[in-house]
This record gives structure tokens, C-alpha cells and sequence, in this order.
């Protein structure tokens, strides 16, 4: 029998608005890092024919020049659309119980208010936020396949 390997694929795409403004902390080595939450509403109809709505709350990560952004630019109720990948960690509670979670580990965060909404800076204006730390963890074949996709993006812009 031939030798099959699964293909390492972990890859999300959310969109959604913060439940809360972000938070914000420096790692002990002073990395820059920001969780924060959103719900990403998924509207269906029923068996009845009415339509009923689905809340998902996810929560995300962020870290280096992607924290900062984050930061600096996004507060509770903004909408987002997240490119990243699952990530699981495990913690002990206050009452010493093993806790796991799964969030996003945010790679790319597109910010979608536009100018002059609720609560926006005038300066502020739909845009994106990569997190280029992911880079160093690419082989140079998918480097250079990654670079090719965004240069077509480019051009057919």
C-alpha cells in the first residue's frame, strides 16, 4: 500500500463584529499581542419556513504589527473579516481545573467600517492588517506560490 500523507491544511475565514473592545497586552519578552471576540451570525430558514438566526462566537488572536493595528484601530461593535488558523491552548482556572480553548490565530484581519460610521475615526477607511511573522514558518516553494498569488491579486486589480 502506497504511503499517504494527510495534507497539513488549517486554514479560517470569519466575518463578524467584536463583542467587546479588544485587549491588549505585551508578552514578558515585550511581543505585542490582542484577543478579542466576534459574532458571526448565520441566518436560515427552518423547517417551517421561517427564518431563525445562528450566533457564533469566536474568539481571536493577534500578534505583532497585527496586535498593534488591532489595537489602535478596532473598538466593540466593528465589523472584521478574519484570515487565520485554528489554534488550541490549555490553562488552569483559579480553582486549579484544566480549561482548553479554541480560538483564531489571526494572519490576516481586513477592517470593514468605512469612513465617518458610529464611533470611527474620519481618518479611518476600509483596510487590511497582515501579520507577516507566518512567513518565516513557509517553506521557499510556498513563499514563492504565496508571493505569486498576491502579485495576480495585484495586477487584476
Amino acid at each position: 500500500m502506497a504511503d499517504f500523507k494527510m495534507p497539513e491544511l488549517n486554514s479560517v475565514i470569519i466575518a463578524g463584529n467584536l463583542t467587546k473592545d479588544p485587549i491588549f497586552r505585551q508578552t514578558t519578552s515585550g511581543t505585542p499581542v490582542v484577543n478579542f471576540s466576534i459574532a458571526s451570525n448565520r441566518r436560515f430558514k427552518d423547517k417551517n419556513e421561517d427564518w431563525k438566526e445562528d450566533v457564533c462566537y469566536v474568539g481571536i488572536v493577534a500578534w505583532n504589527r497585527l496586535a498593534d493595528s488591532c489595537r489602535d484601530r478596532l473598538r466593540k461593535g466593528h465589523a472584521v473579516l478574519v484570515d487565520g488558523e485554528l489554534q488550541s491552548r490549555t490553562f488552569k482556572t483559579e480553582d486549579g481545573a484544566n480549561r482548553t480553548i479554541v480560538e483564531i490565530k489571526a494572519r490576516r484581519i481586513q477592517f470593514l467600517n468605512k469612513k465617518g460610521g458610529v464611533g470611527i475615526d474620519k481618518e479611518d477607511d476600509v483596510s487590511s492588517f497582515t501579520d507577516d511573522s507566518f512567513d518565516s514558518l513557509l517553506s521557499p516553494e510556498d513563499s514563492d506560490l504565496i508571493k505569486g498569488e498576491e502579485n495576480k491579486g495585484q495586477q487584476a486589480s
